[in-house]
């Protein structure tokens, strides 16, 4: 740990002073690089993945460990659009002359050195260096143990690209062990990280929450809800709604409760259920969709109050009834984790409500929470989700990953 925080601070301080056009250009020859070594990054996730059947894993979390092509040609997109985005560090904002004659704004800046804690995905490896990259940051990467070869397969991507660019190589470094006393010295270590940023599971997010010494940007829940109001168009309900559970089950934006207007229950329910069905989705419900359902052959399981307040992660979906839309924003206020919910409804003064009410990181009016996402967001990627209010909320792109600092300008002004 005191070599990699040495090795980062060093390549920090060189990153602040980096040129767009540089840094750019890393990004650029990396997304080459990922195309370029399509085979060996899958020899190497192929490892990865072999040992994770054998240790018996959820299917939830060998789903987030595969490195397909599609993943590998998402994650080089991603390092274009990273480039392709505007380089905050340097820039100047709300600038304005006062009374004593000085001019006052806020320079954006980097944060300095990121230490980013992380299971299954290797994808994280690659969005969230490009994200540090681009801001001016270096980065000590934690994966978990359970993608070791393929996380440094592309972090030695990553490394390459900022050599071919003139940029320090140690402004990305992966560690290179599974030691989990790394991850303990890693957020203890203020005096080489000036920032922890944790993507995994609630116990390994609590925990470093919990310990750490060094600033950290978290999220613990993705128990994210879809509210159909009285006033939906079914199909666009039924396409959205299907899409916010069923895209992919194991992600934190992904639909856990589907919460149904009473009014549109009879037309909106069976539609959707039957898709459910279709795709193997467990129903968990309250009495009255299950007493809605039942007649039509469509099997249900009670709801528990743990359900509720359940992250699946699975083809399982809780579904409940409600009689308003008031009933359907405090039931996300008391089970829910801030961090995305949707209504869908054709009713402008309930759509306004409800983005002004639901207090989330990320809230929708007839749209998938699927796309809460830095990606869709136009982010180029994101280095995770926050569902803190402070310092960055939502999918953390580059302006999450900055601070800013206040600058003067003046002429010899003096205070009286």
């Amino acid at each position: 740990m005191l070599q990699l925080g040495q090795n980062a601070r060093k390549a920090a301080a060189a990153m602040a002073l980096a040129s767009t056009a540089a840094k750019n250009a890393a990004l650029l020859h990396a997304s080459e690089l990922l195309r370029a070594t399509r085979a060996e990054l899958a020899e190497a996730n192929r490892e990865d993945l072999a040992a994770a059947e054998r240790a018996a894993l959820e299917p939830a979390a060998i789903d987030r460990l595969r490195l397909s092509s599609a993943v590998i040609e998402a994650m080089s997109e991603g390092l274009e659009q990273v480039a392709a985005l505007p380089d905050p560090i340097g820039s100047i904002e709300s600038l304005r002359k006062l009374p004593s004659g000085i001019s006052v704004g806020r320079m954006r800046v980097p944060l300095g050195v990121i230490g980013i804690i992380y299971e299954s995905r290797p994808n994280v490896t690659v969005d969230a260096a490009a994200l540090c990259i681009k801001s001016g940051n270096a980065t000590i990467l934690r994966g978990g143990s359970e993608a070791l070869h393929s996380n440094r397969a592309l972090a030695g991507c990553m490394r390459r690209a900022l050599a071919h660019a003139g940029l320090p190589v140690d402004a990305v470094q992966a560690v290179p062990t599974r030691d989990r006393g790394v991850v303990g010295a890693l957020i203890q270590a203020p005096e080489w990280v000036d920032v922890i940023v944790p993507r995994g599971g609630k116990s390994l997010i609590e925990r470093i929450s919990r310990e750490a010494r060094v600033p950290v940007i978290k999220h613990l829940d993705g128990i994210c809800h879809v509210y159909v109001d009285g006033e939906a168009d079914p199909d666009m309900a039924v396409r959205v709604a299907d899409n916010a559970k069923t895209q992919r089950y194991s992600t934190c934006n992904t639909m856990e409760t589907l919460l149904v207007h009473r009014a549109i229950a009879k037309v909106f329910l069976p539609r959707i259920a039957a898709i459910f069905r279709d795709k193997a989705v467990e129903m968990r419900t309250d009495a009255d969709c299950a007493a809605l359902l039942a007649p039509l052959g469509i099997a249900t399981t009670p709801a528990t109050d743990a359900d509720w307040s359940a992250e699946y992660l699975a083809p399982i979906i809780a579904i409940r009834i409600v009689d308003s839309i008031d009933e359907a924003m405090a039931h996300i206020a008391r089970h829910g984790s801030q961090h995305t919910d949707a209504i869908i409804t054709a009713n402008h003064v309930n759509a306004l409500r409800f983005l002004r009410e639901v207090d989330s990181a990320s809230v929708m009016v007839n749209a998938s929470t699927r796309l809460a996402d830095g990606f869709e967001f136009g982010l180029g990627a994101e280095i995770g989700i926050s569902t803190d209010k402070l310092h960055a909320r939502g999918p953390v792109g580059l302006e999450g990953l900055t601070s800013q600092k206040f600058v003067v300008l003046g002429q010899g002004e003096i205070r009286c």
